[in-house]
């Protein structure tokens, strides 16, 4: 059984896979109590010392907020140790999988959905910390995996709590009888998070490389939003009531950073679009 240490394994996506694949991988599960991601040199100590077949490398700071607060010292943590476990699990011929972002494609130019090799550009700190250790992954490891997610999205499971995300935005609207904004002038991916913790094995098998990890939406957040709020049941009176377009965001300049997943499907990794995977969560939640 590979032994995999998983980083951030308190999070989301982390307790995801975890749970889905405690049958197929011995993991070992390493938080921010265990090393400190803002010191760099005793990360990479730590992970000169550490057993395992690979790491899959999921602790960030993805908080957009704090990026823009701390640069110096989120970059630490997203960058600077991101590149010391990189580097000590080449020396030691280990494969590293680094969890990239779409938000290193916020400020692209192009059209999208973007590829693999199209060119990087963000607007935020942590697209901009992920892109760089992104490039020094790419450009100095052999054997390695970076996997840029789109919006994750899913529902809450014993001892897994989701990030917020476009289902649980909408149903906190619908249940609250709260009126939410979502964004007009904004498209990007969003994917049910099981596609990931259900496929974790085969994915850790791919060729080294870099991949998109995202179900395919053409819908703006506003549209997807409301195509939501109708999946779950809400007459469109109640639609048109509470879910409203944000037109301000973004006006001048709207965002696209949606992302090709050619490569990795063809790979033979599911991923569709986020309508099936929006039926898939809710009939997996008893919601449909």
């Amino acid at each position: 059984m590979k032994r995999v240490l998983i980083t951030g394994a308190r999070g989301y996506l982390a307790s995801l896979a975890r749970l889905y694949s405690a049958g197929s991988c011995e993991f070992s599960c390493i938080s921010h109590t265990d090393v400190d991601f803002h010191d760099p040199a005793g990360v990479e100590e730590f992970f000169r010392a550490a057993e395992f077949d690979v790491c899959l490398h999921m602790a960030a700071d993805a908080t957009t907020a704090h990026c823009e607060q701390d640069p110096e010292g989120t970059h630490r943590v997203n960058t600077e140790s991101s590149i010391a476990i990189a580097r000590a699990c080449a020396e030691r011929g280990r494969r590293v999988v680094f969890i990239s972002t779409e938000q290193c494609f916020n400020a692209s130019p192009g059209p999208a959905p973007f590829s693999e090799d199209d060119e990087q550009a963000s607007t935020t700190r942590y697209g901009q910390q992920k892109m760089e250790a992104d490039a020094w992954i790419r450009e100095n490891v052999d054997d390695y995996l970076i996997l840029r997610f789109s919006w994750m999205f899913g529902l809450a499971m014993p001892g897994v709590r989701p990030s917020p995300n476009i289902l649980t935005n909408v149903m906190r609207a619908l249940r609250s009888g709260e009126p939410a904004r979502f964004r007009v002038h904004e498209r990007r991916n969003m994917t049910y998070a099981q596609r990931f913790a259900g496929q974790l094995p085969q994915i850790l098998e791919l060729p080294s490389g870099a991949y998109h990890f995202a179900s395919q939406n053409g819908r703006t957040t506003y549209e997807t939003a409301r195509l939501v709020a109708a999946r779950l049941g809400c007459p469109e009176k109640e639609v048109d009531r509470l879910i409203l377009p944000d037109e301000a965001t973004y006006a001048e300049r709207p965002r696209d950073f949606r992302l090709a997943s050619d490569k990795i499907r063809a790979a033979g990794i599911g991923l569709g679009t986020f309508e099936e995977d929006l039926d898939l969560c809710l009939g997996d939640f008893g919601l449909a």
